[in-house]
């Protein structure tokens, strides 16, 4: 520690003694500030940066005592070294201390010993400088750490929830762009995939249902997966039933190729699955349907229930197709079928008159699809 660096508030009402303490502390560097009563001490101390007081006992006014009681019952200087500058007397000294005086030095004083007792005080309080310094860089830190905390919490709320009905690939794409702007309502073109188990009623009501929610489980999982590698939007799962879209809210050109070969690969999964089952004594089908259409896409729900959700009649097409179609079959509608040309392989299955539309719907039969590299 460089003597410089330490300032000494020397407090006297005899300017004699005060030219003294200057010239033997500042011949030693030390920075020297001088009052010439208590009251003016108080006064300039919150603004003095005084490392250390030197203080004498008798004074006109307050006394040294009390000018010792005032430092310390001041916030932020309870712990600033106070040396007492006292008579030899053992009840001056034990009335300094009594006051909160850290050391006392007697009239007339040795001068190696003062400089003694200032270098060694001076060095205490430089130890309570930093450790007030690393308080408040720990507080500061834990403050940073906190703020981080609550911004990552946030974060993982907004993961969880977007995880909920969109792919891991467009969560961290909102994630890395902090933008949920999709979120709000909008009007686009979208493919619908609207599936369900074949004969699920039944099998529920005869089953006990930790039975039913472990083929749920199985089932959710299988679909899930395939949802997720198609980059598909999940609107929901309504017990067996199970409705995806394709171009929102990532925009997509091949859509509905996306949404057939998803279909096809979803009923080869459920087949292996429906194979298990039916050793377990269940006999379940699969079913799809796929549309596409405008509908009107956004978040839907109450503050802590949100869903993102698609609105229209394309919905409602997918679904009577799903209903429609037999056991293991994919029935698209015909828009579906020329935009997936040359990739589905199907049938067609004439106009069908579907409940809630007044016109009969073309459609066609998925059988298959032709091998190349796809979704």
């Amino acid at each position: 520690m460089s003597a410089e660096t330490v300032t000494i508030l020397a407090v006297d009402d005899l300017p004699q003694n005060l030219r003294l303490l200057d010239a033997v502390l500042g011949a030693r560097g030390y920075r020297v500030l001088t009052a010439a009563s208590g009251e003016e001490a108080i006064r300039m101390l919150p603004t003095s940066g005084a490392d250390l007081v030197l203080l004498d006992v008798v004074m006109p006014g307050i006394d040294g005592y009390e000018v010792c009681r005032r430092i310390r019952a001041t916030p932020g200087f309870e712990f600033l070294p106070v040396v007492m500058i006292t008579a030899s007397g053992e009840q001056e000294k034990l009335r300094a201390i009594e006051a909160g005086a850290d050391d006392f030095v007697t009239k007339p004083f040795n001068q190696g010993e003062l400089l003694a007792r200032v270098a060694s005080l001076a060095r205490v309080k430089r130890y309570q400088d930093t450790i007030e310094r690393q308080r408040a860089e720990l507080a500061q830190w834990n403050l940073d750490l906190e703020a981080r905390v609550e911004a990552q919490v946030a974060e993982l709320q907004q993961v969880n929830r977007l995880r909920r009905f969109l792919s891991p690939q467009l969560v961290d794409l909102v994630i890395d762009s902090g933008d949920e702007g999709f979120l709000r309502s909008h009007r686009r073109e979208i493919v619908v995939v609207f599936c369900d188990l074949r004969g699920f009623t039944s099998f529920a009501e005869a089953s006990e249902p930790e039975e039913v929610m472990g083929v749920l489980a199985e089932y959710h999982a299988a679909l899930g997966e395939l949802i997720y590698r198609f980059e598909g939007t999940l609107e929901r799962f309504t017990g067996d039933g199970l409705m995806v879209f394709f171009n929102d809210p990532l925009p997509c050109d091949d859509a509905a190729e996306r949404a057939v070969s998803m279909a096809v690969a979803m009923r080869d999964r459920v087949i292996e699955l429906a194979a298990e089952w039916s050793r377990r004594g269940n006999d379940l089908g699969f079913g799809i349907g796929i549309a596409q259409g405008f509908a009107t896409l956004g978040r839907i729900g109450f503050e802590g229930r949100f869903d993102y959700a698609a609105i229209g009649s394309v919905t409602n097409l997918a679904a009577r197709l799903c209903a429609a179609a037999g056991s293991w079959q994919i029935l698209v509608a015909q828009r579906v079928f020329s935009a997936a040309e040359g990739l589905a392989v199907g049938r067609s299955v004439g106009e069908l008159e579907l409940r809630g539309f007044s016109r009969p719907i073309r459609a066609f039969d998925v059988t298959g699809m032709i091998s190349r590299t796809g979704g």
